[in-house]
């Protein structure tokens, strides 16, 4: 690979307001430039991707005064994107299209007074999945409830078993400055907290969160020179299945990643025993178990158990989600895997750093289980 992450910038996150969307972006690109010791005349390629709220458009060039520029695009794969745009910057670097690409994210859906969920409700659904609608199965929630549910009744995973997962990323939320939430959790609190749709408990969910990241994106050879230490693309794949939960299929049991993880490894040249820390898209804690399976890190069936062990948290032989993922620290879709991903690799994770951080293993979900993107970064270049 010829690509490297040389920048990266991260707003202030989580229950902050009085930006938009659009604003969020544009300061993290700023932030992200200056962390590489760059300015905005370097940048000749944009690309971002918009989340819950929306409003990202290439209206963001005129925004940051950039000019000149080879590379424009919006990257909608939803919580797939942020790992997306990696992928198209380091191919634009590769094919001579941009010699610098920045690619932003941001999202503003909390609103003052208004909670974290009345963000998210969606309008029923017409047509065929009014079906679903009219039984209860609207929004996320509940349709990864059943995928959860389907992986437990197949396999035999647990309730407390998907808590250890919010355990051990609560105890890394504990060492990041920018978590919402930073405060210990047991199995027990797990247990107690409010069922949001069986069997998913408030604290098997993702936070709702507002702010903005952004990366650089720019060449090897260039990133020698540059001010902090880069995070090297070592390589990447896609997969979007488009598995229907319907009878019969793999719903809820196997994900893109099983696809599109062997297939990073291998273009990265890496096996799982190469990852020293993986950081993975966590809407649910189920999230985090079935596509530790589908990477191959254990063997289906089998996720429960090994966040049970322990291997996720502090200590663990597999630590998972270092910032406390969007479960603990904020969410900011695919951006919030990617960013821990570069402080990990850096070795700016202070109280939460792990102790081997050579191979950094990321992955991007979007949608229910439809769209997932994988990212190998590495300490060094390959």
């Amino acid at each position: 690979m010829t690509s490297a992450i040389v920048g990266l910038g991260v707003t202030e996150v989580g229950r902050v307001f009085g930006r938009t969307a659009p604003q969020y972006a544009a300061d993290a690109v700023r932030a992200a430039v200056v962390d590489a010791g760059l300015t905005l005349d370097h940048v000749d390629g944009l690309l971002f991707g918009n989340g819950r709220s929306g409003g990202l458009t290439p209206l963001l060039q005129r925004d940051l005064g950039l000019v000149n520029l080879t590379l424009l695009s919006e990257v909608g794969a939803f919580g797939a994107s942020a790992i997306a745009m990696v992928q198209y910057a380091s191919l634009a670097i590769e094919a001579g299209m941009a010699s610098v690409v920045v690619c932003a994210w941001g999202d503003a859906p909390l609103r003052e007074g208004t909670s974290a969920g009345a963000s998210y409700q969606r309008e029923m659904l017409a047509g065929f999945l009014s079906v679903a609608a009219a039984a209860g199965v609207t929004g996320a929630n509940a349709r990864y409830a059943l995928a959860a549910q389907r992986h437990m009744q197949h396999y035999g995973t647990t309730s407390e078993q998907l808590g250890a997962v919010a355990v051990a990323q609560r105890a890394w939320a504990a060492g990041n400055p920018l978590a919402q939430h930073r405060l210990p959790i047991t199995i027990e609190d797990h247990q107690a907290s409010r069922m949001i749709v069986e069997p998913l408990h408030l604290l098997d969910c993702c936070l709702v969160s507002n702010g903005g990241v952004a990366v650089v994106v720019t060449s090897t050879e260039r990133a020698r020179d540059l001010r902090r230490p880069p995070a090297f693309v070592w390589g990447w794949a896609q997969a979007h299945p488009g598995t229907l939960p319907e009878r019969g299929s793999r719903f809820g049991l196997e994900t893109g990643a099983a696809v599109a993880g062997p297939a990073a490894m291998r273009k990265a040249g890496i096996t799982t025993s190469d990852v020293d820390v993986c950081e993975i898209y966590d809407c649910y804690s189920y999230t985090v178990v079935v596509t530790l399976e589908d990477y191959g890190f254990c063997k289906k069936g089998e996720g429960g158990a090994f966040a049970a062990s322990g291997a996720l948290a502090p200590g663990g032989s597999l630590p998972t989600n270092t910032g406390g993922g969007q479960l603990s620290s904020f969410y900011l879709w695919g951006m919030t895997p990617l960013s821990e991903a570069v402080v990990q690799v850096r070795g700016d994770g202070g109280d939460r750093q792990a102790l081997r951080h050579d191979v950094v293993l990321v992955s991007g979900n979007g949608g229910v289980l439809d769209y997932h993107a994988t990212l190998v970064l590495g300490r060094e270049p390959r």
